[in-house]
């Protein structure tokens, strides 16, 4: 990532992380009937106007005698229209969501979700379960649950013991039936989700190039049909990757390039995601700081919420073919490293002048691009990375930013962005004008202009990306920088994997997941 300023995949069941045992997380449909069990939480969540319409009746079981109907009338009464409510001592919650947003919020305000579920407080030492009843409109399922799922993070380290066993989250819907395919795909949303953010949690030591390999071969044995190709090591400069190659020849395990495709019968399109998987970046020779590089292990977080977007859309019933190309590398120091001055060869063939080894990202998705035009011959490709930290100042934190050659895919995505809670803006799309920024007189391009340019950085990122596929001429192109929107303080959110399922949800038999409604 340039200048930022701020094991395997599996379905959730019960999940052993690094010997601790982790809460199992269901998403079912409608109100359980089950009694409340001992050390048992309750959260209730939704718009104002929806927990207000809940009846006491439906939510008896769970209220378990701790407050009675004329209290549940009286409870409703003190909510306030945006904020939280206690109901049984730090048991139980209400949480009332403003029931209108700014409008390039999302509707169903997600991010005010995530905020106070992690808040609530409802879990303690002794609590063995948590219900999360879920109040929504069917067009702000996909947010909520998403909103929730971010909540619960699966990676740890910690030798504790956590007592908390299972989180069950209920959805009601307010206003129509879903199918089992929605609710199977809303489950898997939220899966994809923990799982990117374990993958970005876990430490380079441990979730090494190699590593992520495999985690990415796990994903395609656990869909079945899947086809793979895996291009690693010497290997990715034999075949001319010298972008993925150059930036991780330094690194302790080699750098590689994966492919996972699904192509199903009566395909008439295909679909291709690039993501960025730079799974530790120093910042190569011209090294960051001692502030600037913790966290770094979150460089990886485009492919991984690409990899796992991938597993939804096909678990999904994705009906058009569709590739994901991981461009995996660390981006480390040696003698062997990337040095200002030096000129490497894409695999687009453009000679580069490298005058900033952290702006590697860049360099290892212009191979995935030119991959995904001339050799899975794509309609739409989107590329995914947290590749500038520049997109803070662009588009803050709450929101990527997209570059894009095409104003319907940039709509879409702005579109899909609110429909899902992973809120997304665009970019200036001006290679006329900005790309001569990178202009080198010993090579076809620089990869960085190092104070130098006069376009805003993180879309000159991009066009660097898109030059390699003549900025997306004769197909749909879009570049996603989402490097302020991957963690919170220390911890990942999995943005990306809700975005894309509604990017493309059109496409799976979970109308659910579709913005296109």
């Amino acid at each position: 990532i340039s200048s930022l300023l701020f094991t395997g995949f599996r379905r959730l069941g019960t999940v052993a992380v690094y010997g601790t045992r982790m809460a199992s997380f269901s998403v079912r449909k409608g109100l359980t009937q089950t009694a409340r069990a001992p050390h048992h939480s309750l959260i209730i969540v939704g718009q104002n106007k929806h927990v207000k319409d809940i009846s006491f009746e439906a939510l008896s079981a769970k209220l378990d005698g701790h407050i009675d109907a004329e209290g549940w009338r009286a409870a409703l009464d003190r909510l306030p229209a945006s904020g939280s409510l206690p109901i049984y001592l730090n048991q139980t919650k209400l949480i009332s969501v403003p029931d209108s947003a700014s409008r390039h919020n999302a509707p169903a305000n997600p991010h005010f979700v995530t905020k106070e579920v992690r808040g609530a407080g409802v879990i303690s030492k002794e609590t063995t379960s948590l219900s999360i009843v879920i109040v929504t409109e069917y067009a702000h399922a996909l947010a909520n649950v998403a909103a929730v799922a971010r909540c619960f993070p699966l990676y740890t380290r910690k030798t504790t013991t956590q007592t908390l066993k299972e989180i069950n989250v209920e959805v009601v819907f307010t206003d129509k039936q879903v199918s089992g395919e929605d609710m199977a795909a809303l489950e898997s949303v939220a899966t994809s989700i923990r799982t990117t953010a374990r993958l970005i949690d876990t430490p380079a030591n441990e979730l090494t190039t190699d590593a992520f390999v495999d985690e990415a071969l796990a994903v395609a044995k656990q869909l079945g049909g899947i086809q793979t190709t895996v291009i690693k090591g010497d290997e990715l400069a034999a075949r001319g990757f010298g972008g993925i190659y150059h930036v991780g020849k330094a690194g302790p395990t080699p750098p590689a390039f994966v492919v996972l495709s699904h192509q199903p019968e009566g395909a008439t399109s295909t679909y291709a995601m690039v993501g960025k998987g730079i799974v530790y970046d120093t910042g190569g020779m011209q090294i960051k700081g001692k502030t600037g590089m913790p966290s770094m292990k979150m460089d990886m977080g485009g492919a991984a919420a690409l990899l796992t977007s991938f597993s939804t859309l096909v678990s999904s019933g994705f009906k058009q073919n569709l590739h994901v190309c991981l461009c995996i590398a660390e981006n480390n120091i040696s003698p062997a490293a990337n040095k200002p001055d030096d000129i490497i060869t894409l695999l687009s063939g453009k000679s580069v002048e490298i005058n900033n080894t952290d702006a590697e990202g860049r360099l290892v998705l212009s191979d995935g691009v030119y991959y995904a035009k001339e050799t899975l011959k794509a309609d739409v490709i989107v590329d995914m990375a947290t590749l500038t930290g520049a997109q803070a100042h662009m588009t803050g934190k709450y929101h990527a930013a997209v570059l894009t050659n095409c104003e319907c895919l940039e709509e879409k995505i702005v579109r899909a962005g609110r429909f899902s809670g992973d809120l997304i803006h665009p970019m200036v799309f001006t290679p006329d004008l900005h790309f001569p920024d990178l202009n080198s007189s010993v090579a076809d391009v620089k990869n960085s202009n190092l104070g130098k340019m006069m376009g805003p950085p993180s879309a000159i990122a991009g066009h660097f990306i898109g030059s390699n596929i003549n900025f997306g001429e004769g197909l749909r192109w879009a570049h996603i920088d989402m490097a302020c929107c991957a963690l919170e303080g220390e911890r990942a959110l999995g943005y990306g994997v809700a975005l894309v399922s509604a990017m493309f949800g059109e496409h799976t038999n979970a109308q659910v997941l579709s913005e296109a409604k």
